[in-house]
């Protein structure tokens, strides 16, 4: 790439450049034909495995670019899959360095974060830019690599689904998944249900269906093709054994407690979901100075507490600072995080029901996918929306070409009434963009 770049000496007496003994009208052009050479550590294909974390994987060295001049550029590294063109990627900086050393996850999260496929192999092309200021003015060939990486998340998905009157889907499904246990064959759904009855189902078809074998109620042995089971409004937790063929229904929902939080102690709690990623229960919350609990069904006699992120049954109330966080806890391994989120992404406007004012209807974080946020289900009317942070306008996304690309500030976005699904990819820092589907 060949860059021409003026650079005035009394703008950058700080910065990269010292022009001693010149006047304001003289400039120094960088060498059209500045480069730097790019050395892998290896060029033999590379496995990652997670049981691996904190090693190193690859290390890229590359020589300083000759500019014609002295300076102090800095460095990124970019990584895009075979045939990219690193337009869409994020850059990785690497500092004034003339190396940049991969950890394992490291590594994995660059090659997943230019579209890498998990479990297989993967082409991948890499390069080195130099930028001074903000602009890149050389850069490296391209370098390949054969690399398999893996994916961050659990995966328990499985077969299995409720469908029924009292889901969210009714008897026509997507069914409400079951995920799979530390047993075999036994499998465990967490959803809120309205007064009806469900079944449950495999492969969201009817070819394969359990109903109560008995009387029904909240526990009973399965029989396939089995009757109706009747249930109230709730929030459950439903145990499906495919072994007894047997199933449980029991009120079930992780929420967070205490003077931090909008009702203090006596709740209602601030519920928290099942992220089936990462098999622990997560939220994410807006928090006052104070402390806080988890507690089950917004009641004292399951409670834990802890400090340093370890969890005790009716241990120490957690102190916690003001701010935006994700609070996630696993009650098995009772272990917690408390981490400061910048922006709790919101959907706002004429078409919402809170209108142009809010509150905001909240987008929830794709605990797979960094930088991806969902709004599902959601029902809107004529009328126009925008996406702002933190209930406020101080930073907000618009669309100016209707094109799913979005700008800050942007222009309004019309949409009609209806139901719908609503994605914001951050991924890209420097390209954010929407879809809105049906």
């Amino acid at each position: 790439m060949k860059i021409v770049k003026h650079i005035f000496a009394m703008l950058f007496t700080t910065a990269s450049l010292l022009m001693t003994g010149c006047s304001d009208d003289d400039f120094v052009a960088v060498n059209p034909n500045a480069s730097t050479s790019l050395t892998l550590s290896s060029t033999d294909d590379i496995v990652l495995v997670k049981d691996e974390e904190g090693e190193t994987a690859l290390t890229l060295n590359w020589t300083a670019p000759d500019f014609g001049f002295d300076a102090a550029p800095t460095f990124q590294v970019l990584f895009d899959l075979e045939g990219g063109d690193f337009s869409t990627v994020q850059p990785i900086n690497a500092g004034n360095n003339l190396e940049k050393s991969f950890l394992v996850e490291e590594l994995n999260k660059a090659v997943n974060d230019a579209g890498a496929l998990t479990g297989i192999t993967n082409n991948v092309i890499v390069k080195v830019q130099a930028l001074l200021g903000k602009e890149a003015v050389a850069e490296s060939g391209t370098q390949s690599l054969v690399i398999t990486s893996y994916a961050n998340t659990l995966d328990l998905s499985s077969t299995w689904g409720l469908v029924g009157s009292a889901t969210p889907n009714g008897w026509d499904g997507p069914d409400v998944p079951f995920y799979k246990t530390a047993v075999g064959n036994v499998f465990v759904a967490y959803t809120e249900l309205t007064d009806g009855e469900i079944k449950i189902r495999e492969n969201n078809e009817w070819t394969i269906n359990y109903g109560a074998a008995g009387s029904g109620g909240m526990e009973d042995d399965l029989i396939q093709d089995g009757a109706n089971i009747e249930v109230t409004a709730g929030i459950y937790k439903i145990t499906f054994d495919l072994n007894l063929l047997a199933y449980k229904i029991e009120p079930y929902i992780w929420g967070i407690a205490g003077s931090a939080t909008p009702n203090a102690w006596d709740g209602p709690d601030m519920q928290m979901e099942y992220d089936p990623t990462s098999d622990q229960w997560r939220a994410l919350v807006t928090l006052v100075e104070g402390e806080i609990k988890f507690r089950l069904n917004n009641d004292w006699a399951i409670n834990y507490g802890g400090t340093g992120g370890t969890l005790a049954e009716g241990g120490d109330n957690i102190v916690v600072s003001a701010g935006n966080y994700l609070v996630s806890a696993n009650f098995e391994t009772l272990e917690y995080t408390i981490e400061p989120v910048e922006h709790l992404w919101g959907l706002v406007g004429s078409a919402t029901p809170n209108a142009w004012d809010g509150p905001d209807l909240p987008f929830s974080m794709d605990y797979a996918n960094e930088g991806i946020w969902i709004l599902e289900n959601v029902t809107l009317a004529n009328g126009e929306i925008k996406f702002r942070s933190n209930n406020d306008w101080a930073l907000n996304y618009g669309d100016d070409g209707v094109d799913g690309t979005l700008e800050q500030d942007g222009t309004n976005i019309a949409v009609t009434a209806g139901t719908y699904t609503i994605k914001l990819d951050f991924s890209v820092e420097s390209n954010p963009r929407y879809t809105i589907s049906n």
